[in-house]
């Protein structure tokens, strides 16, 4: 990335996309990585012991928790990219 790509408002560097729902993006991509790692360490995803898939199993365990989290972060998730998008959204203003 360049530095004059890095000083642009958040609103010139989307083709097609307001800066609203660009913000909206990250932050609901941002609270679904959050739910994927609370989701692997409580154990979804995880391989099981014994009858379990094999081989196929375990290479696509860390899927299923992201994917998981993709449609809770989706469905309104922990409420947590509303803040984040008024994090950002402010952040944004005061740069403007």
């Amino acid at each position: 990335m360049t530095a004059a790509s890095e000083t642009r408002p958040l609103a010139e560097t989307r083709a097609g996309e307001t800066r609203e729902a660009a913000l909206r993006k990250a932050a609901t991509s941002f609270e679904a990585v959050f739910l994927s790692e609370m989701f692997a360490h409580v154990g979804l995803g995880a391989v099981r012991e014994g009858n379990g898939g094999g081989v196929g199993e375990e290479a696509f365990a860390s899927l299923l928790a992201d994917e998981w989290a993709e449609k809770v972060a989706s469905a309104g998730g922990l409420g947590l990219s509303e803040r984040i998008y008024q994090a950002l959204a402010t952040r944004e203003d005061g740069d403007a």
